[in-house]
């Protein structure tokens, strides 16, 4: 038997065995992908409302409208407190782990972000 015919079918066996922890892989990374976005997101927000509630007469409103205004997460809790000149506005929002496969091993992720302003005169 030549060389050649005993190696024949290695890539395809090969292949099998590798591509399905490769697609795991993959749906790995598109999670951690999904988890920054929504902390970019909250941080936005975070930054947001703290901004409208630097500016505004009541800070506490004026903040939680701009945090939700701001991004499209839904399960948005916002904080806001005004003390010492400064307003303080802190956002967390759950992530939901919803990428296939990857959501049974992982849980909802917790993300959170705060921003500290000045109050303006």
């Amino acid at each position: 038997m030549s060389r050649r015919r005993l190696d024949a079918g290695q890539a395809a066996v090969e292949l099998a065995l590798t591509l399905p922890l490769v697609l795991v892989m993959l749906l790995g990374v598109v999670q951690v992908l999904v988890i920054v976005r929504a902390q970019i997101a909250v941080t936005h927000a975070a930054r947001e409302g703290a901004r409208a509630g630097a500016v505004a007469a009541d800070s506490a409103a004026a903040a939680s409208a701009a945090a939700r205004g701001a991004v499209t997460l839904t399960l948005l809790q916002i904080s806001t407190t005004e003390s010492a000149g400064r307003v303080r506005t802190e956002v967390s929002a759950r992530v939901p782990t919803d990428i296939p496969i990857i959501g049974a091993f992982v849980g909802d992720v917790s993300v959170r972000a705060v921003a500290v302003m000045a109050v303006e005169p």
